[in-house]
């Protein structure tokens, strides 16, 4: 439904703040913008553009759209275990993927190398070292100014902290799947960091009025456009490659915890194995026109293709396949979407209400992940009956464990 003049929006019978509404009408009413914003019912208020939306432009990319955490996004595979095959406590599980991946802002001891780990580890060394190959040819080096390189390498293939998190779950036909959520790490902060003060400087310099400095974009055929375009592919590239990384060693934390040491052998080659970004820029044909797509919170949902759509630490989480609604440009909402910020999260549930609300979940019950619980976000099944029209569920998902940064 058009909520306002050049937006759509999938919001029916789901909470939105108005200040995440006023911020999508500054975007929307921005000369770049290419069509109408269409906003997800996951919507909420986001800095300089909106958690929730898909924004379509012409001959230019509006950086802090895309974010820093540029390529953040999730990946899930079904194991093939079944819910009798685990423990009844999952706490040794919980603490062997912790003791495999880093989380919060903890990087590897030594760069990584997978290659000695079979059956996958050469391919993804092999990814690796394209990936840094690029990277030293990387225009925007020139004005990042000095990076700790071996940082960016051991940072690789590690959660990091908020919202992000690496899950156990049980589908509806008692399936175990492993899904995980997270991004490019510190670089792609770097990179997104810079780009947005690039943009501002190109805005300003050119006298363009802005409803929201965060809003500045870059014009294609620039130096500075060229920069961030190469960055951004870079590390949305290095995104994937750090869950499939995360994928690899928590299969492994499996396979030693439980004693299966042949659980990873289809890794990769079932078709249900998804990896799919939710913060990011492509571009991509709609309505008979090549545009940009930034994706701030969403995620393709084209005919046919699977995505993921996580609620939270107590709530059901959903493998779904597009529908290829034009009007959202092939797109679905990326989560539940947060209800309240972290800090009002603090004020309003304590430390009880959380054990309350995980129960039955293997995870952390302490004050360090008091913001990100279940309360402080959306109900993930209004949520999902918004947006029927974009996608339908081919797998319903409940977590038994979950690690967070």
């Amino acid at each position: 439904m058009e909520l306002m003049k050049n937006v759509q929006g999938w919001t029916e019978g789901v909470e939105v703040d108005h200040q995440a509404l006023n911020q999508i009408r500054n975007i929307a009413g921005l000369p770049i913008v290419a069509g109408h914003v269409a906003i997800m019912p996951d919507l909420h208020l986001g800095k300089g553009a909106t958690v929730g939306s898909v924004i379509p432009t012409r001959g230019a990319i509006i950086p802090a759209a895309v974010g820093v955490d540029i390529g953040c996004g999730m990946c899930a595979v079904r194991t093939d275990l079944k819910a009798a095959d685990l423990p009844e406590s999952l706490a040794a599980v919980r603490s062997a993927v912790e003791s495999l991946v880093p989380v919060g802002f903890s990087a590897h001891d030594k760069e990584v190398n997978p290659t000695h780990e079979a059956p996958h580890g050469r391919v993804l060394k092999q990814r690796m070292d394209a990936l840094y190959a690029r990277f030293e040819k990387l225009a925007i080096l020139q004005v990042l100014g000095s990076l700790d390189a071996r940082k960016i390498w051991k940072q690789i293939g590690t959660l990091g902290g908020g919202n992000h998190f690496i899950e156990l779950c049980l589908d509806e036909a008692g399936a175990v799947w492993v899904m995980l959520h997270s991004g490019s790490r510190n670089i792609g902060k770097t990179i997104g960091e810079a780009a947005i003060a690039m943009a501002r400087e190109a805005c300003a310099k050119a006298g363009v009025g802005l409803p929201d400095r965060d809003l500045a974009w870059l014009n294609e055929g620039t130096p500075e456009f060229h920069r961030y375009v190469e960055s951004l592919q870079w590390a949305q590239d290095y995104a994937a490659l750090n869950r499939d990384l995360m994928l690899f060693r928590v299969m492994r934390a499996l396979r030693e915890s439980l004693g299966r040491e042949s659980l990873g052998r289809e890794i990769g080659s079932t078709k249900e194995a998804i990896n799919c970004h939710h913060n990011y820029a492509t571009v991509e044909e709609h309505f008979g026109t090549k545009v940009w797509i930034t994706r701030k919170g969403a995620v393709s949902a084209r005919e046919g293709q699977l995505g993921i759509i996580p609620g939270s630490m107590g709530a059901k989480s959903y493998i779904v396949r597009g529908k290829g609604n034009p009007l959202s440009y092939c797109s679905c909402s990326h989560g539940a979407g947060r209800r309240h910020s972290r800090g009002m999260a603090k004020r309003l549930f304590d430390l009880d209400a959380l054990a309350a609300q995980t129960a039955g979940v293997e995870c952390r019950k302490d004050a360090g992940v008091l913001d990100e619980i279940p309360g402080a976000y959306k109900d993930i099944d209004a949520v999902m009956a918004a947006q029927a029209d974009l996608v339908s569920v081919e797998h319903t998902l409940k977590q038994v464990m979950c690690v967070k940064g």
